[in-house]
């Protein structure tokens, strides 16, 4: 039976938009051609710029957030998937703290659930494009001109929900928000590779590889490690900073790619990838089959990389509404109560954090920025660990990951753990003494990883590399299933099919 507030919902399940399931079964080869087109879509949308918008305004920086978010400056996916995850995280926080109630096992609750997760996600598109128009992250618009701004982004925002949604209804493979996160971590990792856009500060390439040319080519020191202090200048509002003492590809200023940045992401592809695999198994046997005996995995990953996007998401909001409060409140920043959320300053055309709960959510982006505030990286970390082990945690229950479900899950199908009686108490007590325990590991692992992986200059953000790890391993997991599948039906119902 529906709670009381998903039941508010009953009425507006009729009007949102939705996507069909399909009435037949859908083959891999039609699954794979679905899952391309959605992800051309995406990619097209992303290049397109929003009609209107006054040239030289281009909307927030925000870049390595972006990547996390899928979205892209000043074109239709300017919002990307945020209001999409933000709607889940709102959602997943009140149920899992119980104040709202939902039963995710009944059929109803479920699809009541995902009607409101529809529902915020427009909502918060509508919310979030109004707030770039009003907040004047366009600069001073015409009515008309926001208007049709306004509409553009909300359109966007509908478009992307509904192809998460026909690719997780079964058209395609996967969700519509992994795909889009990889594809945007992707592109990151070739953009800040290979480049050959000027750079900002040292006048070579953006990309690492055409800038280590250059500098073999100019007869530079590809490695060097020396640094060079550069105070807070006034006149230009530049904050103090380190830069290399010398031009080389090793370490390269205004956080531009690097050599560090390169070796340090295959060391993060390496690590995840290990960390991927490390498992607790416990012996479980089929009541039914004496001879089978098997096991029951329990990944140090236990619920994979949803903390690290629930605490991208909560960052990028604060970030998001802080600037937006700032902009038009707290230029000065001499509101007292205002700083506390955040402070900032014009660096070049953009507004960079200084101070303020902003400050201390927003990874320093390489090496010589921890090295300048040691202190600002350390509450970063802790702040990041902490926000994913809270969402750690409050997954178990919400995503039915928890030590009773597992146990009346495994109970169900027949299995037990040798030595013990075959009822749920006691599988739910040997559950609890591991699942726990590797939820907080877990969480403290990807917030480590991804804090440590930003500190470095990792290509595509450490959060991205972290996330595009685990979506590439479920797609692999994924497209080995449906192809057994398809070569053997039988194997179907196994794989819930």
């Amino acid at each position: 039976m529906a709670g009381r507030f998903l039941g508010l919902f009953k009425p507006v399940a009729r009007f949102l938009p939705e996507a069909t399931p399909p009435k037949r079964r859908v083959s891999f080869n039609q699954k794979i051609l679905w899952t391309a087109l959605a992800l051309i879509i995406y990619l097209i949308m992303a290049e397109v710029p929003l009609y209107g918008l006054p040239s030289g305004e281009s909307g927030f920086e925000m870049s390595y957030i972006r990547v996390i978010f899928a979205s892209n400056r000043g074109t239709l996916l300017e919002l990307g998937i945020g209001p999409i995850v933000t709607a889940g995280l709102i959602l997943q926080l009140l149920a899992g703290s119980g104040m709202i109630g939902v039963d995710m096992s009944n059929p109803e609750d479920r699809g009541l659930f995902t009607t409101a997760s529809k529902f915020f996600s427009i909502l918060l598109t509508g919310v979030q494009a109004f707030a770039y128009v009003i907040g004047g992250v366009y600069g001073a618009l015409p009515t008309p001109v926001g208007i049709i701004i306004f509409l553009q982004l909300l359109f966007a925002g509908i478009i992307i929900m509904l192809l998460d949604e026909m690719v997780q209804k079964g058209w395609g493979i996967g969700s519509g928000i992994s795909l889009f996160i990889m594809a945007g971590v992707a592109q990151r990792i070739m953009w800040d590779s290979f480049a050959l856009t000027p750079g900002l500060a040292d006048g070579k390439s953006y990309g690492i590889f055409p800038a280590l040319a250059q500098t073999i080519g100019f007869g530079q020191p590809v490695f060097s490690t020396a640094l060079e202090y550069v105070p807070f200048n006034a006149t230009s509002g530049a904050l103090a900073h380190f830069i290399p003492a010398v031009d080389n590809a090793f370490i390269r200023p205004q956080n531009l790619p690097s050599l560090l940045g390169f070796f340090t992401t295959i060391v993060v592809f390496l690590v995840v990838i290990y960390v991927e695999g490390v498992r607790v198994e416990l012996p479980v046997s089929h009541a039914d089959y004496r001879g089978y005996r098997g096991r029951y995995p329990i990944k140090l990953l236990y619920v994979s990389n949803l903390p690290v996007i629930f605490a991208s998401a909560l960052f990028a909001n604060v970030y998001f509404f802080s600037q937006i409060i700032w902009s038009n409140f707290n230029q000065a920043n001499a509101n007292f109560f205002l700083n506390l959320l955040g402070t900032y300053a014009w660096v070049g055309n953009q507004p960079q954090p200084t101070g303020g709960l902003v400050y201390y959510v927003m990874a320093p982006r390489s090496i010589l920025d921890v090295a300048l505030n040691p202190m600002r990286g350390i509450v970063f970390a802790l702040i990041l660990i902490g926000f994913c082990i809270i969402f750690s945690i409050t997954w178990l229950e919400v995503g039915g990951l928890g030590p009773a479900t597992v146990a009346k899950q495994l109970v169900d199908s027949g299995m037990h753990i040798p030595g013990y009686r075959r009822s749920t108490k006691p599988i739910e007590t040997v559950l609890k003494r591991y699942i726990p325990v590797v939820t907080i590991l877990g969480g403290i692992t990807v917030g480590t990883i991804a804090a440590l992986a930003d500190f470095f200059g990792v290509f595509g953000t450490g959060m991205g590399v972290l996330l595009s790890v685990g979506i590439i391993y479920q797609y692999y997991q994924q497209l080995m299933q449906e192809r057994v599948a398809e070569m053997y039906p039988a194997f179907r119902r196994l794989f819930g099919g």
